[in-house]
């Protein structure tokens, strides 16, 4: 077997690709300073706030907008939905960027990357960051299957890649169980702080919300995905497609919608709706964001069937659930005060902005994830045409 991938020798820097390296660069150098000197030599966490922007951004965004995998591997193998296979290896592949980006953010974060493996060994069983965390490494490893069929097709080991499509049901089915626990084992982490996390939030089923609102957010990713690389590609978009996958939006945010103001009601923590001052105005925003604005939009057929409709819909959908992820895992955490740890004393966003070095560490990361989608997208057979011809990257 001959290991041939067609490479420009000649490869020409753009502008955009001048940027992203330059952050990358930024953000390695803000990470050796960190590994050198600790990280309160680049971040303002603390004792009173232990997490920041990396947890909100990093793991909880990280992980939800990598939910577009799971959700389209479900649809193409689990439920037969073979119409969505052109969408398939785009959501893989976001997954598995998203995925490592987020252990790459983690390793920054806590440090000692040499150490991961620890947990692999040294179990504290009354932890759900083990569930996570082992969770977490075995998705990354079976979207690394699951998407490996598209590198050897793009070196031409055609037989390789023809071996593990026979194999990859079970891969499959394993890697939507570890993603749903997962993705719901995000809400029972925060479960620890019913006296920490403001009522608007905290309820017992907040597992359930995770879950569902992952569901959401990983329609509007695959949305958001196609319609961008259709463009920055100038690849055909599979309209009809996305036009189906609109379709399911209303459903999965009216279901989130019916469940959290129900739980509201039951708790009898629909006082809070309105006179919180800032939680207030955070929970609406997100809810109006996130829910009611998409729920609508996505209903209406006009703009399902607009390539810019769905885009914009789509974007507010991930502004309004990213807000969610920011509020319960930031805003809306009480911390106690940094002199005295007094419980009463406990405040809101209290002591905390995030430093330029801790920006610079999400963002470099992040365009390190950009420029390796758009590198695999240039590269190998990760678009395709739905009779299943891949298309050719520009």
């Amino acid at each position: 077997m001959k290991m041939q991938i067609n490479i420009n020798p000649r490869l020409r820097l753009s502008p955009l690709v001048m940027v992203l390296l330059a952050l990358m660069g930024i953000a390695f150098v803000v990470a050796m300073i960190r590994y050198i000197n600790g990280i309160g030599a680049i971040s303002n966490l603390s004792y009173s706030y232990p997490w920041g922007f990396w947890i909100s951004f990093d793991l909880f965004t990280g992980v939800a907008i990598g939910s577009g995998a799971f959700v389209m591997a479900a649809a193409v193998y689990i439920f037969e939905l073979k119409e969505f296979r052109p969408l398939l290896k785009p959501s893989v592949l976001t997954g598995f960027l998203g995925y490592t980006m987020v252990v790459i953010a983690l390793l920054v974060d806590l440090g000692h990357p040499e150490r991961i493996w620890y947990m692999m060994i040294h179990w504290n069983h009354t932890s759900v960051l083990l569930e996570i965390g082992i969770c977490v490494m075995s998705y990354l490893t079976v979207l690394a299957i699951e998407f490996s069929p598209v590198f050897f097709e793009g070196i031409q080991w055609k037989k390789t890649a023809h071996f593990i499509h026979k194999f990859i049901m079970p891969f499959v089915i394993l890697g939507v169980v570890l993603s749903t626990l997962h993705q719901s084992s995000l809400g029972s982490l925060l479960l620890i702080q019913p006296a920490k996390l403001y009522p608007l939030w905290w309820t017992p089923i907040l597992p359930v919300l995770f879950f569902i609102s992952a569901v959401s957010i990983g329609l509007a990713m695959i949305i958001f995905e196609s319609t961008v690389s259709a463009r920055y590609f100038h690849r055909g978009l599979e309209s009809h497609l996305l036009e189906k996958l609109g379709r399911a939006v209303p459903i999965v945010l009216a279901i989130y919608l019916i469940v959290r103001f129900t739980q509201l009601t039951l708790a009898n923590d629909l006082q809070y709706l309105f006179n919180s001052g800032l939680m207030s105005i955070l929970f609406w925003a997100e809810i109006i964001l996130g829910s009611v604005i998409p729920l609508v939009l996505f209903s209406i057929k006009k703009i399902r069937q607009s390539p810019n409709g769905l885009l914009v819909s789509a974007i507010v959908l991930l502004i309004g659930m990213i807000l969610d992820r920011f509020d319960v895992s930031w805003f809306a955490v009480r911390h106690p005060d940094p002199l005295t740890f007094i419980p009463s004393l406990m405040q809101f966003n209290a002591h905390y902005i995030p430093s330029l070095p801790e920006l610079s560490i999400s963002i470099g990361i992040f365009s390190a994830g950009i420029l390796a989608f758009g590198l695999i997208a240039k590269y190998l057979p990760l678009f395709e045409e739905e009779d299943g011809h891949h298309t050719a990257s520009h």
